[in-house]
């Protein structure tokens, strides 16, 4: 397997990393001491993630990718795990989709039901959106409405058009964009790509001088509808809990009917310092590491920090 160079986006900033195409999924590595190879795009590729995890763990213990640990993951709704290989849980916040109508009565509290209905009140028309130029620079409005949200640096602050489009053109094959227009203006939005039988949430956010009008409850009801209609199983909304922290966002998602399903995420060491770093837990990274409590405090330390000196100043902690 010949290695190419292949640009990712951390944090929202383009970065080169190395990769080998196997069969019809690539796999790139990143890190420096414990060297992790991971299929790209894990999240949005349709089928298994990995056929045949044998297979592709013998290559790469004689590949040049020079990794020192393989991770993949089984696709819910697979929960059980089918391989010998060291595991460990990771987790997804799904509403499973049964009908609009289960997930109105039974799923959602009074509150969210009631947000959904003032944000039509309040003007709020949410439709399906074709992937244009018009879109593309209502996001960018959205993008470069604030440097700071949910209490850290925005990574897409300060984009251009050019750049938003290019960057959310991903899967447009298997993507719906759902708009939210307040008297034709573009008060938020979602981008849905619909993965095999799950329909998950790769972008979703909303201009914070319209919160007042729940643009965000709105849009999350449209996502149901249209997951009814395709008949998908799942809408995901990435992870339920970050480093096993309730947050707010954790908060949001419970109020609308989301729910925490955990899966198994294997780690298949390559070498010596693989298998070191296996057992010392040194693939999980500092925050991942850290006891709950101390996140919420350095999170709170972190919010506190940019306010009082904005976020170019800020030396952030481990993402969530």
């Amino acid at each position: 397997m010949a290695v190419e160079p292949i640009e990712i986006r951390i944090k929202g900033k383009p970065v080169s990393v190395p990769s080998v195409v196997f069969e019809d999924r690539t796999i790139l590595v990143q890190g420096k001491w414990i060297r992790i190879a991971a299929v790209h795009d894990e999240n949005w590729v349709e089928g298994e993630i990995i056929k045949d995890p044998e297979t592709v763990v013998a290559r790469l213990k004689k590949d040049k990718l020079e990794a020192d640990l393989f991770t993949f993951a089984q696709k819910i709704p697979q929960t059980k795990p089918k391989y010998e290989y060291h595991y460990e849980w990771d987790n997804f916040a799904v509403v499973p989709i049964t009908s609009y109508a289960d997930w109105w009565e039974k799923r959602l509290p009074q509150e969210s039901r009631r947000n959904v209905r003032i944000a039509g009140k309040r003007g709020v028309v949410v439709k399906v959106a074709e992937f244009n130029d018009e879109l593309a620079r209502g996001i960018a409005e959205i993008y470069n409405e604030t440097p700071i949200r949910q209490g850290r640096s925005f990574c897409h602050y300060g984009k251009d058009v050019e750049t938003v489009k290019r960057e959310n053109a991903t899967y447009l094959e298997r993507s719906q964009f759902i708009a939210a227009y307040c008297e034709n203006e573009l008060i938020g939005f979602m981008k849905l790509v619909y993965i095999d039988q799950v329909a998950s949430i790769m972008q979703f956010l909303s201009k914070n001088a319209h919160l007042d009008k729940k643009p965000m409850n709105a849009l999350l009801a449209k996502a149901v509808e249209l997951c009814e209609k395709r008949r998908s199983q799942y809408l995901v909304y990435r992870k339920f809990t970050y480093s096993k922290v309730y947050s707010p966002l954790t908060e949001f998602k419970r109020r609308n009917g989301f729910e925490e399903m955990q899966y198994p995420r294997y780690y298949v060491p390559l070498t010596w310092k693989g298998e070191l770093g296996l057992r010392l837990r040194l693939h999980q990274g500092l925050r991942d590491s850290l006891p709950p409590s101390v996140i919420t405090r350095l999170t709170k330390l972190r919010s506190k920090y940019i306010e009082l000196f904005g976020p170019k100043k800020f030396i952030a902690v481990p993402p969530r």
